[in-house]
């Protein structure tokens, strides 16, 4: 996989090609690297380091269509946002665990951080492009410049990053990035930053941007809510009705959590993602 020109890398549209996940660049790491434990989201458990019983030799999952069926759901909302072909392809050059046994344990852990950088760099190419965040533009860039250069680094560097230093201030820039989006929004609703709304009753609310950053919702009746602009960043939508819900311009929203959550046809999100495949016609 090439490098990005840096003209190229501050295009959002071609910064968040380089952050999706590309399984066939990629020696199954998340298959690997990753534990999981017995659950509703697992029929199983495994340990970390250790192959799923699934991962094929050619390093593709045997039950990739009917992962939800088997009960792998979890495999279904997770996301490496392009970690996995990066460390596979470029930061070891394209060696992979089973041909060189003794770099694994560097290579899971190049995964690991990776894939927190790339998270972060998701987030950071949304706020750029921001028109209301425009006064932040130069520091978001910046940040954005070395969170980038961190994940280019070799195995060594990568094990020298402080992840959680660099996330607390990437959030705290993302919060300020936020604030002034959801500034431009007459009346907004009060902050619900890290509520516990699992199961609540938000049928038709009017959530237009509000702040809802970390917060529990849960199986959450959310049918027809008025999500628009709201900072959306870890919330917790497993399970989630979104039926009928606009989420058109929601602020830092993911893969993952649209996958996690429950919809339809009347469902509207971020053109940037996709439409889950189990969602319902109508």
């Amino acid at each position: 996989m090439s490098r990005q020109s840096p003209e190229t890398a501050n295009r959002p549209s071609d910064a968040r090609a380089a952050l999706r996940a590309d399984c066939g660049s990629c020696f199954g790491l998340c298959c690997v690297a990753l534990p999981f434990t017995a659950s509703a989201d697992f029929p199983v458990s495994k340990d970390a380091g250790r192959p799923c019983g699934n991962l094929t030799d050619s390093f593709h999952c045997g039950i990739h269509d009917r992962l939800r069926e088997t009960g792998y759901t979890g495999c279904t909302v997770y996301d490496c946002f392009g970690a996995g072909q990066r460390v596979s392809q470029m930061t070891f050059g394209g060696r992979d665990w089973r041909a060189e046994p003794g770099a694994a344990r560097a290579m899971f852990d190049a995964f690991a951080v990776t894939r927190q950088l790339h998270e972060l760099l998701w987030y950071l190419t949304e706020a750029v492009a921001l028109p209301p965040a425009r006064p932040l533009r130069a520091e978001l860039r910046q940040t954005l410049a070395e969170t980038r250069r961190l994940a280019e680094g070799d195995a060594a560097s990568l094990a020298r990053v402080d992840v959680p230093a660099l996330r607390a201030r990437v959030g705290d820039l993302l919060a300020r990035a936020s604030a002034l989006v959801r500034a431009t929004v007459p009346g907004r609703t009060k902050d619900r930053r890290g509520a516990d709304l699992m199961g609540a009753r938000l049928r038709g609310a009017a959530l237009r941007g509000a702040t809802l950053r970390g917060t529990l919702l849960v199986a959450a009746d959310l049918r027809k809510a008025d999500l628009r602009a709201a900072d959306l960043l870890g919330a917790d939508l497993r399970n989630a009705d979104l039926r009928g819900a606009d989420l058109t311009d929601a602020l830092f929203v993911t893969q993952p959590q649209l996958t996690a959550a429950r919809g339809d046809a009347a469902t509207r999100f971020p053109s940037h993602l996709t439409r889950p495949a189990h969602w319902t016609a109508a």
